[in-house]
């Protein structure tokens, strides 16, 4: 006679107790996870130890409109790597500062060790039609605080359009003139010099360089530079 089915289940948990006790043991069997090799250490960077310049200023430096690594300062550094000569140019320009932003960043400046700064500002004070003595005083203290941090300054002058009027424009001017005067700066008379008045390497704002352009304004640049970097 067949056992009942409530006797077929009890056998059947009868032996499901008996087969795990078969292959677990009275003690539990500790699973060890595969260890991982370990990893090696990836080689640190070369340190780079040439010297820095920093190109500072406002969207002119940032290369403003321009593909990236189409700024003048990345052609500065094409022409310095050309020529064969070891100075690292470090970018810190910043669309639409005015020289009270210029002052304000200048700890970030300092804080890469610069042995040259190319100061790069003004002409979005004079758009703005700020007065010029904010503007005179915001350079006046840019260009000291560089120089007491022992880097050279390598001045960059602009200008403005006709319409701001000779007497404004005038006084604009002669801020860069009486800087170069005070202080033991290099002065680029006017950084878009050969540039803002050929259409061809001008923007359609009719104020920032093409790329075209800005591959000139950086061998303007490098012609004043030069000096220093001996």
């Amino acid at each position: 006679m067949a056992p009942s089915w409530g006797a077929r289940r009890t056998l059947c948990a009868v032996g499901l107790l008996a087969l795990l006790a078969g292959c677990g043991g009275s003690k539990k069997e500790s699973v060890e996870a595969p260890t991982e090799r370990p990893k090696e250490a990836s080689a640190p960077a070369p340190r780079d130890n040439r010297p820095v310049i920093v190109a500072f200023g406002d969207s002119l430096t940032a290369g403003f409109g321009a593909e990236p690594g189409n700024s003048y300062p990345d052609f500065l550094q094409k022409d310095l790597d050309a020529a064969g000569v070891k100075w690292r140019v470090v970018n810190m320009g910043v669309s639409g500062d005015t020289t009270t932003d210029g002052v304000n960043r200048l700890n970030e400046v300092l804080a890469e060790r610069p042995r040259v700064v190319i100061v790069e500002f003004g002409g979005n004070d004079g758009l703005r039609g700020l007065p010029i003595e904010t503007t005179r005083t915001n350079l006046e203290e840019t260009v000291s605080t560089v120089e007491k941090s022992g880097a050279k300054v390598v001045l960059a002058g602009m200008t403005l359009p006709p319409n701001y009027g000779p007497e404004y424009i005038r006084s604009f001017e002669e801020i860069y003139r009486d800087l170069d005067a005070h202080h033991r700066v290099v002065r680029i008379p006017f950084l878009l010099d050969g540039v803002a008045t050929k259409p061809e390497l001008m923007q359609r704002d009719k104020l920032h360089p093409t790329a075209e352009g800005n591959a000139i304004v950086a061998q303007t640049v490098l012609r004043y530079l030069r000096p220093l970097l001996n």
